[in-house]
């Protein structure tokens, strides 16, 4: 099984971009702050890459920006690259099936009735 749920801040703007085919893919990461803190009594933070597919990557774009705290569930997937230097990398991200807007700040180019909050 293969279901994560999480929730956590934006640590900055969303990007989006056009796949070859048309679809709109929007990225961003979320900070996670883990519930237990270190031996100096600090919280440490994931930093979780999320990618969302189509219209709900267009509505990602459009509302969400840096600290916006969202829940998203989905699956985690990994994938392998190659760098233009040559070097290989490997990345986990959390595949959106859903992304739930918790709060916001309001982009100042929208307008009161566009925003869905």
């Amino acid at each position: 099984m293969n279901k994560v749920v999480m929730i956590g801040n934006l640590t900055k703007d969303p990007e989006i971009r056009t796949t070859n085919g048309g679809h709109s893919v929007c990225t961003f990461t979320l900070a996670i702050n883990r519930r237990i803190a270190d031996k100096n009594g600090e919280r440490q933070a994931d930093f979780i890459p999320v990618v969302c597919w189509r219209a709900q990557a267009d509505s990602c774009a459009k509302y969400l920006q840096k600290g916006s705290k969202v829940g998203v569930s989905g699956t985690m997937q990994t994938r392998s690259y190659q760098t233009q230097d040559g070097s290989n990398r490997q990345i986990t991200e959390l595949i959106a099936d859903e992304v739930e807007f918790i709060a916001n700040i309001k982009h100042k180019e929208q307008d009161s009735e566009d925003y869905p909050y």
